[in-house]
């Protein structure tokens, strides 16, 4: 048996839902808002095929040049597609095209976030060896000496001046030999022969031979006549940078960050060899790789300090005593521990976090480290949580450049919003003018349940697209819209239930609470339906059918809330009004005037039988 009328107490309910809209629209105001217009403030962020957006081509190669493998490609399909959507229900579309492109669409004008999404993002912790400036080196100009009348000398230099060498033909002084026998190490990679050869012609065999023979970095300041013997490096192309034996690059001082920061992604990708990678202007040579982004179980953006961004990270079990081992390595620094007081002085108690081809962070190791590990810099929210994602979903199997990038117009999908808003608007009028038909006074609470649920959708689109970045598309309109056909589902449950008690002989006013005790349970395994349809469809869908499920599942638990907490109570105030006891008012016409003209063994069986 249902409670009493009198335990009732509709206030409570109104206003808890009164205080959810309270902060519902709080957080839509006045939640990662900034200085934007009001306009924008109730904007839901909408989707590439309603507002237009970028598309990136990137197209797929081995490292070895060669087209890649099937499932290769839908491998590297879904790490990109984990990263586009890493940070919330964004829906991207990322799909494969022929048997080496990847096309990834994301709505938004110029958005930064797919310049580099085709990284390989593969991360390396290598010890530094040793570290020199990487800053692009300006060899010294001869600076012409005044006669004594104070005009410029001849063009040609005097007999007691040695003329000007070319630094390609001749070796700098104090050498033993032009030519000297290249070393093992210096062998090219058998995969650059031709870039190497390109390499010589631009710089002069016996000044490449004379760079490959270096064993430490050539200090300028202290040489300058080294900046203009090895200048032509400094015209190298990142890909003919990247070909040149590790130590060449380390070593000959012309051979710039800016180089070795524009090489191709993977270009030390390989762990077990020595790199060199830079921070800023200063250049690193980089050991073998002993921890690798494969011991990383988790990454995540953190804050710290109140508003510093960093990502911190998580190993795996054997990645947690890898990481300990590389720690105590760079700590003891060959037997000498390092310590605070030396910062800058001991370049072996170094740590490189390696992405790619750059260090992100350096920090110096004061202590061995077994649990944990922070990557820091100058990152913003943003690139924290991209970096973590990155990380978190691992490193691509290829290697991809950007082949082609265009930004969508967003004329048609101005067309397909006007008709999606078309279609929800003339979908609810339909539902309230049947309801105003057909159910009258009853039908001013379908209307108002209504624009409450309509309300609540909208203000959670807003704030969800700014929290986990839920994009609204078209296909999640469709889903808005049948859930109207949900909602009115429920409508029509209830107040046939209560034409029901009212025909067993029960008043207008007792069968209000009776009606909604028995309508509850069918308007619950109704709505529960829908959902489980929705997260499975969610779960097991991808690209826009995901927003299609999202929105299905939102709008039906919303509009649970507004049946518990609007309905039920402000029908049983209803149930207290004149009104409501009117046929001709309250929509319980036919209902009402069969009970009044109906004698009432007829109408109460149950009264014949007492």
């Amino acid at each position: 048996m249902a409670p009493p009328q009198g335990q009732m107490r509709p206030g409570r309910q109104l206003a808890v839902l009164g205080l959810i809209f309270v902060v519902l629209y709080l957080l839509v105001f006045f939640s990662g808002t900034g200085n934007l217009p009001f306009a924008k403030r109730v904007e839901p962020k909408l989707g590439l095929d309603l507002v237009g957006g970028t598309r990136v081509t990137l197209t797929a190669t081995n490292p070895n040049g060669t087209a890649p493998q099937a499932s290769q490609l839908e491998q590297a399909r879904q790490i990109i597609d984990d990263r586009v959507n890493g940070l919330g229900v964004t829906e991207a579309e990322v799909v494969t095209e022929g048997n080496q492109n990847i096309v990834v669409s994301l709505a938004g004008k110029n958005d930064d976030r797919l310049k580099d999404i085709g990284e390989p993002a593969e991360l390396r912790f290598r010890k530094v060896l040793k570290v020199t400036n990487g800053a692009a080196v300006t060899p010294p100009t001869a600076t012409p000496t005044p006669t004594a009348s104070g005009s410029a000398p001849p063009s040609t230099p005097p007999a007691s001046e040695p003329a000007a060498t070319d630094p390609t033909t001749a070796p700098p002084a104090g050498s033993e030999s032009a030519t000297p026998a290249p070393t093992a190490s210096a062998t090219p990679p058998p995969s650059h022969p031709e870039l190497i050869t390109q390499v010589k012609e631009k710089v002069g065999d016996s000044v490449y031979a004379q760079a490959e023979a270096l064993t430490e970095p050539v200090d300028t300041s202290a040489d300058p006549a080294a900046a203009q013997t090895y200048e032509k490096f400094g015209d190298l192309t990142p890909a003919e940078a990247a070909a040149l034996p590790v130590p060449m690059q380390f070593n000959v001082p012309t051979i710039n960050c800016d180089q070795l920061n524009d090489r191709a992604a993977g270009s030390i990708r390989e762990p077990n060899q020595q790199a060199v990678a830079c921070e800023g202007s200063t250049k690193y040579l980089l050991d073998v790789a002993k921890v690798q982004g494969t011991d990383v179980k988790d990454a995540s953006a953190v804050l710290e300090n109140g508003s510093d961004w960093a990502v911190s990270l998580d190993f795996t079990g054997s990645g947690e005593s890898k990481w300990t081992a590389l720690t105590r390595e760079a700590y003891n620094n060959e037997g000498s521990a390092c310590d605070a007081s030396a910062l800058g002085d001991q370049q072996h108690c170094l740590v490189a976090v390696v992405l790619d081809n750059k260090v992100i962070s350096a920090p110096q190791i004061l202590g061995v480290l077994s649990k944990g590990s922070q990557i820091t810099g100058s990152f913003s929210q943003v690139q924290a949580r991209e970096l973590a994602s990155k990380l978190k979903y691992g490193a691509l199997p290829l290697t991809f450049n950007a082949s082609e990038a265009q930004t969508i117009s967003a004329t048609l999908g101005t067309e397909h919003l006007k008709a999606g808003l078309l279609a929800a608007g003339v979908g609810m009028l339909l539902v309230i003018i049947y309801a105003f038909f057909y159910y009258r006074l009853l039908g001013t609470v379908i209307f108002l349940s209504l624009i409450l649920s309509g309300l609540l959708v909208f203000g959670a689109l807003i704030v969800l697209g700014r929290q986990i970045g839920f994009t609204l598309t078209l296909a999640g309109i469709a889903g808005l819209i049948v859930s109207l056909g949900v909602a009115a589902d429920s409508f029509v449950i209830y107040f046939e239930r209560l034409k029901d008690e009212i025909r067993d002989g029960r008043s207008p006013r007792s069968a209000v609470p009776r009606a909604w005790a028995r309508a509850r349970r069918t308007i619950i395994s109704a709505n529960a339906i829908s959902i489980m349809a929705a997260v499975v469809l969610y779960v097991v869908s991808v690209g826009t059918v995901k927003g299609f499920a999202f929105a299905l599942g939102l709008a039906t638990i919303l509009d649970l809330m507004v049946v518990f907490l609007f309905r039920h109570p402000i029908m049983t105030m209803f149930a207290n009004t004149r009104a409501f006891l009117s046929p001709k008012v309250s929509g319980l016409g036919r209902v009402l005037q069969r009970d009044t003209e109906t004698p009432a063994t007829t109408r109460n069986p149950r009264a014949k039988e007492a």
